[in-house]
């Protein structure tokens, strides 16, 4: 890319203000010279035949340097562009202080380079930490639901609710570790839509049952094009939320028109919380009032759907109930 005008002019100010100097002392040095011709009566004729030859010398020589001081120019905007993976390339230096910069820059690069390094060994170390942690804790909560399974004591019930809510919280820290790797590993194949969105009903069907929530789904009849693991990511985390925020009522699982929808009849979300709902961390409202939020779920939701290119909306009225909406390309099964 050549340099833009606004740029080129701002180059050529900067050589004139290089040759302010030099310039008003080659003035300066010809009036002198001038003077001392009249002061002796010598002829001036020879005095502008040189002027004339030394400056055509000195304009030439301007040309040039601005020409030179273009192309340079054009070097750095370029080596400026890629200064990340470039800083090791070094420029044609003229002079000591762009040699100075240019070791600068490879001195900044190559510190830039070494704390990349190391942050990302860092990151793969606590990634590899949590990734076993879940894996391990996974054991002891597959103990305990088979003990409880058997278990007569009043409070089974209670119990087995609050450990599925371990093992959601655990499977979303193993999701969010995977997100924020840099290799996530998709596997996109056709999927009938109903096997998806059954195998999670099945896994909340005991919430549904504790809850009395009813559920009102039937067959789309449909396939689609996805990665299995982030998209079961995503109907959980909706289906979670809207479990989670629908004490009494109905939670429907729809599609139409290429669109996947999850509507509950819960507390709703509020209007100033709604454009948030999906950064991390945030909560709102009503996640702040039931202490019932992490601002993980809906931020973990987001990031998948925008991996597998899932354009996802939301719409809400306080005490009606909320509708998450999935824009999924569809194909009819025969």
């Amino acid at each position: 890319m050549k340099l833009e005008k606004t740029r080129k002019k701002t180059v050529f100010l900067d050589c004139m203000r290089q040759f302010k100097m030099p310039a008003g002392l080659f003035l300066l040095n010809t009036l002198l010279i001038y003077v001392i011709f009249r002061l002796y009566g010598l002829q001036t004729e020879p005095f502008w035949y040189a002027f004339s030859i030394t400056l055509f010398c000195t304009t030439v020589f301007c040309v040039i340097r601005l020409i030179k001081e273009q192309r340079k120019a054009e070097q750095r905007f370029q080596k400026s562009r890629n200064i990340l993976t470039d800083w090791n390339v070094s420029l044609p230096s003229e002079s000591l202080a762009e040699a100075d910069f240019s070791q600068m820059i490879r001195c900044l690069g190559a510190e830039n380079e070494r704390m990349v390094s190391a942050f990302r060994t860092e990151r793969k170390e606590t990634q590899d930490f949590y990734t076993a942690w879940v894996h391990q804790i996974k054991t002891p909560i597959a103990v305990m639901k088979l003990v409880l399974g058997s278990s007569e004591s009043p409070d089974r019930r209670v119990l087995q609710e609050e450990l599925f809510r371990i093992e959601q919280y655990t499977d979303m820290v193993l999701a969010y570790q995977r997100l924020g790797s840099n290799a996530n590993d998709l596997f996109i194949q056709e999927y009938a839509l109903d096997d998806l969105i059954r195998e999670v009903i099945r896994k909340y069907a005991s919430q549904f049952i504790y809850k009395k929530i009813r559920l009102e789904y039937s067959g789309t009849g449909i396939s689609i094009v996805t990665d299995k693991k982030w998209f079961l990511c995503i109907l959980e985390q909706l289906i979670s939320n809207a479990l989670k925020y629908t004490p009494t009522g109905t939670i429907t699982i729809s599609v139409c028109d290429g669109i996947l929808s999850v509507a509950d009849t819960g507390i709703g979300i509020a209007p100033e919380d709604l454009p948030r709902i999906f950064e991390k961390g945030y909560t709102g409202v009503n996640g702040r009032l039931n202490d019932k939020s992490s601002g993980l779920g809906l931020y973990l939701c987001g990031e998948a759907a925008d991996l597998l290119n899932i354009p996802i909306y939301a719409e809400s009225k306080p005490g009606e109930g909320s509708c998450f909406s999935l824009h999924i390309s569809e194909k009819v099964t025969s």
